[in-house]
């Protein structure tokens, strides 16, 4: 016995050609969408540095605070492992890495004004 094709299901041709039609229209849109961006108000700069020695100082900054968010992480981690460790001598040693590589962090993070002070003294800032 032979099954009719309902006529409310699309074929698989026709999804198929549904799809490639709303991606060449959704293309369309984002073309358009980029023409009429370009054509907008000039735009303004709010975060313009005075000084390349002020753009030191922020990289400065940011590197501290990275490196010493990312040392606490750390810090946590390999301290919450030598809790739950219960003597499993794998577990103590990962905890071990993990605050070796703590310690690590923070010495790069009170390194980082010596390394953007070298860096002013080789620029010229």
């Amino acid at each position: 016995m032979r099954i009719a094709h309902s006529p409310t299901i699309p074929s698989v041709r026709t999804r198929r050609v549904l799809a490639r039609a709303m991606v060449v229209l959704a293309a369309g849109g984002v073309v358009l969408a980029a023409t009429g961006a370009a054509s907008a108000e000039p735009v303004s700069v709010l975060a313009v540095a005075d000084s390349f020695d002020t753009v030191l100082t922020n990289l400065r900054n940011w590197l501290i605070g990275i490196l010493g968010a990312l040392a606490t992480v750390c810090l946590t981690i390999g301290g919450t492992r030598y809790l739950i460790s219960s003597g499993d001598p794998g577990e103590v040693e990962r905890a071990k890495i993990a605050l070796k590589a703590a310690c690590i962090g923070y010495a790069l993070a009170m390194l980082a004004p010596v390394v953007v002070e070298v860096l002013k003294s080789i620029v010229g800032g």
